[in-house]
């Protein structure tokens, strides 16, 4: 049995759902909203390659080695962007979260934080897992400082580790939470979310 199984989770107003080929039209309009194919150090799909993006994670999830999501908005079911557990180790029970980005308009708002809230709790409440994991490009200094925000600890650096979509070769920084350091983490994603947020400008 897979360590990961078909799951929906909510909770402020955001649905995780398993990605699936239906979601395609809105997770390409959640990229074209601030063009984030374009940024070179993420991997979110180009426009005509959203399908294949899509199938690539659903072969990956018939694989064992990958879990998307498409993030959506609970009440009227607009995708919002995507995210997934990867590297899925269930002989140490070990995940990774990652694949994740979200339209221009989300960004900097509650919906990262609850997505991880989610992710985590689900991670380490419901699947047991033991440590869960982030890796991201050296020069991805805004998902360095969203994953530190989170109280993830930086496990290291691995040195020419992953081809980037423009052919240049990325240097990849690993963090990770282990299930000892889950209830702090928890206590601080909720204070997160429950503080007053200042309006975005």
């Amino acid at each position: 049995m897979a360590l990961v199984e078909p799951v929906t989770l909510s909770s402020r107003g955001i649905a995780l759902v398993p990605l699936a080929l239906a979601h395609e039209e809105g997770l390409r309009a959640a990229a074209a909203d601030g063009e984030l194919w374009q940024i070179r150090v993420t991997s979110v799909p180009e426009p005509q390659d959203t399908r294949s993006y899509i199938e690539t994670a659903l072969q990956m999830r018939e694989a064992g080695n990958r879990f998307a999501f498409a993030v959506t908005d609970e009440a009227t079911g607009t995708v919002l962007g995507s995210t997934s557990y990867h590297d899925i180790l269930p002989a140490v029970k070990r995940v990774e979260v990652g694949y994740t980005w979200y339209a221009k308009r989300c960004q900097r708002t509650h919906v990262n934080t609850t997505c991880k809230l989610l992710m985590l709790t689900h991670a380490f409440d419901t699947l047991g897992c033991n440590v869960v994991g982030w890796r991201t490009d050296n020069f991805n200094h805004a998902s360095q400082r969203a994953i530190e925000r989170l109280g993830a600890r930086k496990d290291g650096v691995i040195r020419s580790h992953a081809l980037r979509r423009d052919g240049t070769i990325r240097d990849t920084v690993m963090y990770s939470v282990t299930a000892g350091e889950w209830p702090e983490i928890k206590a601080q994603l909720l204070y997160l979310l429950n503080k007053p947020r200042p309006e975005k400008e």
